[in-house]
């Protein structure tokens, strides 16, 4: 059985992921922007572009094609940070917020789709045992950064 734990992490949230992109391709998004536009809107307003690529599990760089394009459709605003000049700090515009509602309602669904015969409880522990997965690896990563 725990020889197949990690296979199991890693298909579940590939296959998340697949049922939203489907779900979510009507509204014309792709994986990269919908998850982009989503973290920023859960993290709020004004996140440095490098906090929301960590956020989202990326490099910096690879976010910024990303945001160019969020921004060439009018969903996000980058702007200068007064602190840093070489921060850019990422803004939604109105214009997101009806799609991040849309967006939103998909998620909510596909969560309830996907959890679905576990009770909350479950859906606790599930968070705490992943959480507590993680930062095992998160250790594992210092400890061999160092080595």
């Amino acid at each position: 059985m725990h020889q197949n734990i990690g296979f199991q992490i890693s298909r579940v949230p590939r296959l998340w992921r697949a049922v939203l992109d489907r779900r979510l391709a009507p509204l014309g998004l792709t994986q990269t922007r919908w998850i982009t536009l989503y973290h920023l809107w859960r993290l709020g307003d004004g996140q440095p572009q490098c906090d929301l690529a960590k956020a989202i599990g990326v490099e910096a760089p690879s976010l910024v094609r990303t945001l160019d394009q969020l921004s060439e459709q009018g969903l996000i605003e980058r702007r200068g940070c007064e602190q840093d000049r070489r921060t850019k700090r990422i803004f939604l515009t109105p214009e997101a917020t009806p799609l991040l509602q849309k967006i939103d309602a998909v998620v909510g669904q596909a969560r309830s789709e996907m959890l679905a015969g576990l009770e909350d409880e479950d859906v606790a522990q599930l968070a705490n045992l992943l959480s507590r997965i993680e930062e095992n690896g998160l250790s594992i990563q210092a400890r061999e950064a160092q080595d």
